[in-house]
């Protein structure tokens, strides 16, 4: 076992890191450090007041930069660019173990209080609860715009160093605990690979974005003075002023306004006026220029966006998006975006009003473009095609689909051809049942019934609630190894807790190991997925009866951390999009092996930044990506890709 030191810095700026990101926390001309709390291995925590002692101590920086010690931290990046921004030398991401990431890894909460909580530490372990309002005090500027002198507030000062050094015992308590479960050697690879693509970040558009989000103030004043006037309404964003409006005009009383409802709100009106009213409603309610608002709020001054993907974000080890929220960009369709595009950066508001209507729904599908390569640089976008499906496919061995996707078959045709036992063709003989197809592939995988075919719009497209009934069975009797799959890996985790053992699902072959407080799914891989406390318990969920696995999970609606019910269907989701991330894990090393540059990744998608005239293409990035993967060597993967001079959706 190697030596660690563990860190923890309090740091100051008038940025707000929340909003901003620490990237640009870090970057101001106003950051300074505050504290630093370290110890080595599992000496008693020092802490060093820059604010009354000075610079670090040689010893202290020595250990900092020795590439045999490994350093730890709770979001080691911000640990790592402190240290860069005050020193300024680099601290390789290789030579630091960061437990938030071996946190979540475990199944456990990003946060450091949520992961103590969770874990059930001691009091004398757990983070101190002054933390937050000693942090607004020392860390945040005044309404003023000053910060506090800490001798000013001598005793909150003395506090404030017990709660950095506390961190560290916090910090280090979770190392100590979770190091048995230390990730494999590629896994940190990955992560130090995520540490550099996130500091080089993105490049944004400032022309772009500062002129879209003028031309969107321009149009809603538009909107809202016309609005007005057509209806006497003071205040056309009102909710309830709407409410009354349609009241007295149409005689109709609406409970909601929301998106769901909308639709059949506006299919009652019966005067053009009220109608033309709710289309400038909508297009008012728009929110077109957020992310272009991010664009600007996060770049850095060199306008990079940084620390655009959070790593190990999901429970399955995807990432999650931040700042950007890169993996919820609107669509883009026009067909002419270059045109656009170029008007808005021009500043040209009246030609674009004119040639495309809806300034909000342009800017909207314009979004995307607000990030742009390097100069002398293009991008090169390429992703996974219907990857899920195909790692379903072969963990499940379900031949007649993995022999459809060999062939570059399309799976809805396929789908519906051996659910209704007739040829469908794209545009052809049977082609109306492709549709049918579609939908149950998107809805019944993980073990979907009606609810889920509702869920994609079957009944939408028209179809009763028997017929979707006859959809489920068609597709689950077409693909019955599938079906199995969802049982036999619910079978093995149960006995796993149950038994308090290791078995292994019949198919698939996936295997399940119980150790105290935490449920391993061994992937095909190697790496594993944890359920944290599982359990088998009467089923508290009033639509499920008997007994249920379920763990401890931090629900993403409501931020807590709760206990969560599973199922069959929910294991193999579970898995396949495990596994779908771990083909991303192979492609994004093999990439940079290669020396490709990738500055960011969406779901299945990889973007990089390539110099003009390399000579390499689209097809060198499919072939590196399509490469068979060793532990799954029956999985076909396929990719697609384009060359692009700004992000779209091609």
């Amino acid at each position: 076992m190697w030596h660690v030191l563990h860190l923890d810095f309090e740091t100051r700026s008038p940025v707000d890191i929340g909003s901003c990101g620490a990237y640009k926390y870090i970057e101001h001309k106003e950051f300074a450090p505050l504290l630093l709390a370290y110890a080595l291995d599992d000496d008693d925590v020092k802490v060093h007041d820059f604010i009354h002692d000075g610079q670090l101590p040689t010893e202290l920086i020595q250990m900092i930069f020795d590439p045999d010690l490994k350093k730890s931290a709770h979001n080691a990046a911000f640990e790592r660019n402190v240290i860069r921004r005050i020193t300024g030398h680099y601290t390789p991401p290789e030579e630091w173990i960061d437990t938030m990431m071996l946190s979540a890894y475990c199944g456990l909460p990003l946060g450091l209080d949520a992961v103590c909580k969770a874990m059930h530490f001691p009091e004398d372990k757990q983070k101190m609860s002054e933390g937050k309002k000693l942090i607004r005090w020392f860390c945040n500027p005044t309404p003023a715009g000053n910060f506090r002198n800490p001798d000013d507030a001598p005793d909150k000062w003395k506090t404030f160093v017990e709660y950095c050094r506390q961190d560290v015992v916090t910090e280090r308590e979770i190392y100590n605990q979770l190091y048995k479960w230390l990730p494999g050697a590629s896994e940190f690879e990955l992560w130090s690979l995520d540490q550099r693509m996130n500091e080089k970040g993105i490049r944004i558009d400032r022309t772009l974005a500062t002129n879209a989000m003028a031309f969107d103030e321009r149009y809603k004043a538009e909107l809202t003075e016309k609005a007005i006037k057509l209806t006497g309404i003071k205040n056309p964003g009102s909710v309830t002023q709407i409410k009354a409006y349609l009241k007295e005009k149409e005689g109709i009383e609406v409970e909601s306004l929301n998106k769901a409802v909308l639709p059949d709100v506006i299919a009652s009106l019966k005067t053009d006026e009220a109608k033309e009213f709710m289309d400038l409603r909508i297009d008012l309610a728009k929110s077109s220029t957020k992310k272009y608002e991010s664009m600007i709020r996060c770049a850095c001054k060199d306008d990079h966006v940084r620390g655009t993907l959070q790593f190990y974000g999901g429970h399955t080890g995807r990432w999650a998006g931040r700042l950007l929220q890169v993996q919820n960009f609107s669509k883009n369709k026009m067909p002419d975006i270059d045109n656009a595009r170029y008007f808005v950066r021009e500043g040209d508001y009246d030609t674009t009003e004119m040639l495309y209507g809806s300034v909000s729904s342009t800017l909207s599908e314009l979004t995307r473009t607000g990030l742009i390569p390097e100069d002398g640089c293009h991008f090169i976008v390429a992703d996974f095609s219907a990857i899920e499906a195909r790692v379903t496919a072969a963990i499940a061995g379900e031949e007649w689909r993995l022999k459809a996707f060999r062939e570059g078959k399309d799976i809805y045709c396929e789908s519906a051809s051996a659910m209704f036992h007739v040829p469908v063709v794209k545009h052809g003989i049977n082609g109306e049942l492709r549709q049918k197809g579609k939908v149950a592939e998107l809805a019944c995988g993980f073990g979907g019934s009606v609810g889920a075919l509702k869920a994609f719009g079957a009944d939408k497209m028209g179809l009763s609630d028997e017929e979707m009934v006859h959809i489920v069975d068609n597709w689950r009797s077409s693909s019955p190894n599938i079906v199995n799959l969802w049982k036999a890996l619910e079978t093995a985790a149960v006995k796993a807790v149950v038994r308090r053992g290791t078995f292994q699902s019949t198919i698939g072959h996936i295997t399940f190991h119980y150790e105290p407080d935490v449920l391993w799914m061994v992937l095909p891989s190697g790496r594993r997925m944890a359920y944290w406390e599982p359990r088998y318990a009467e089923a508290k969920d009033p639509k499920r009866f008997g007994k249920t696995l379920s763990y401890m999970y931090l629900n993403q609606t409501t931020k807590k951390w709760e206990r969560i019910e599973t199922f069959a269907g929910r294991i193999c989701e579970n898995l396949v999009q495990s596994v779908a991330r771990d083909c991303l894990k192979e492609s994004l090393l093999n990439l940079t092996y290669e020396g490709y540059d990738i500055r960011m990744h969406v779901h299945d998608e990889v973007i990089i930044n390539e110099p003009d005239g390399s000579g390499r293409t689209v097809e060198d990035v499919i072939k590196i990506m399509t490469k068979p993967v060793e532990w799954l060597p029956n999985l076909p993967l396929d990719a697609d890709g384009y060359e692009c001079p700004y992000y779209i959706k091609d």
